[in-house]
C-alpha cells in the first residue's frame, strides 16, 4: 500500500516536471507559467478524475442489478467475504472479453467488465475475474494504476498539441519541434505505465483473488478463455485504450506498436501455472 503511494507520489511529480519543461523549452517565460498551470491541473484531474478517463475509454456505463443479477451477487458475495465496501459496477460494448478496476480506494473504486467477457464465460469462471479485480482493489494497486492512465493519456494529447507549436513555414507538417515532441512524448507517456506498473502485480492479484474465491482453477479456466478471446478480438491501438491497457486482466491488443509499448502483463501461460501449482493441480 505504501509503496503504491510513493509511486503515486513520483508519478505526479514526473509529469509534472515534463510539462513544466516542455513549455519552458517551446514558449520560454510565457509557456513556463502556461505550463505550470497545465501541470497543476493535470495532477489534479489524473488524481480526481482517473476513473472517469478510463471508463471513458472503454465507453462504460453503470449498471443496475436488474440488468445483471448474477454479476451483482458475486461481486456482493465477495466484498462481504473481504468485508469491503461493495465496488460501483460498469459494463462496457466491447466485444471482447476483458475486465479491469479503477478509482482512488475501496470506497471510490469501480469494476468494469465487457459484454463479451459477460458473454464467455461461466459462473465459476466470472468469479474468479471479479476475485482478481476486487484484489488489485484491496492492494490498493487501483490508484497507481488509474492515476498513471491519466498522467499518460495527457502526455499523448500533448504530443499531438505539439503540431500546433511547431509547424513549419510551409504549414506543411508538425516541422522539427512538433515532430521531435511526438517522438519523445509517446514513449515517455508509455514510460509512465512502465515506471508504475510492475507485472508481479498481476501476480498478486491473481493470488489474492484466487485466496478470495477459494478457486485458483476458476481464474485459471478464465484466463485461458480471455486470452484466446482477446487474440481473436483485438481492440484497435489507439492511444486513448494504450493508456489504459495495463488495467485490464489481460492484453487486449495484437502485440504490435502501441500495443507492444504500453504492455505490462505478464504471459497467461505462466499466470495459469501457478495458479494450477497453487491448487495442487498435476497435469
Amino acid at each position: 500500500m505504501h509503496h503504491n503511494g510513493l509511486r503515486t507520489t513520483v508519478l505526479l511529480v514526473a509529469v509534472s516536471v515534463v510539462i513544466i519543461g516542455v513549455g519552458a523549452w517551446v514558449g520560454g517565460g510565457p509557456g513556463l507559467q502556461l505550463a505550470l498551470l497545465i501541470a497543476l491541473a493535470s495532477t489534479a484531474g489524473a488524481y480526481f478524475f482517473s476513473d472517469r478517463i478510463a471508463l471513458s475509454a472503454m465507453r462504460a456505463r453503470p449498471v443496475s442489478e436488474v440488468e445483471y443479477p448474477a454479476l451483482y451477487r458475486i461481486v456482493r458475495e465477495l466484498s462481504t467475504e473481504a468485508r469491503q465496501p461493495m465496488p460501483r459496477l460498469y459494463i462496457s460494448p466491447t466485444a471482447q472479453p476483458n475486465a479491469f478496476a479503477t478509482g482512488r480506494n475501496p470506497r471510490r473504486a469501480t469494476v468494469c467488465v465487457t459484454y463479451g467477457l459477460m458473454r464467455l464465460l461461466d459462473e465459476r469462471e466470472l468469479r474468479g475475474v471479479i476475485g482478481h479485480e476486487l484484489a488489485h482493489v484491496y492492494n490498493r494497486d487501483i490508484l497507481v494504476s488509474s492515476v498513471a492512465v491519466a498522467l499518460a493519456t495527457m502526455i499523448t494529447w500533448l504530443s499531438y498539441v505539439a503540431v500546433f507549436f511547431g509547424g513549419s513555414d510551409d504549414d506543411e507538417g508538425p516541422g522539427f519541434v512538433g515532430a521531435l515532441l511526438m517522438m519523445v512524448l509517446g514513449p515517455v507517456a508509455a514510460g509512465m505505465i512502465q515506471m508504475a506498473i510492475s507485472r508481479s502485480r498481476e501476480y498478486k492479484a491473481d493470488e489474492a483473488g484466487a485466496r478470495l474465491t477459494g478457486d485458483p482453477l476458476g481464474l485459471a479456466a478464465a484466463l485461458r478463455k480471455i486470452e484466446m478471446g482477446a487474440r481473436s478480438l483485438p481492440l484497435p491501438e489507439n492511444s486513448r485504450l494504450a493508456s489504459a491497457s495495463h488495467l485490464m486482466i489481460a492484453n487486449p491488443f495484437s502485440g504490435s506498436g502501441l500495443g507492444r509499448m504500453f504492455s505490462s502483463h505478464p504471459p497467461t501461460a505462466e499466470r495459469v501455472a501457478r495458479l494450477e501449482r497453487m491448487a495442487g493441480y498435476r497435469r
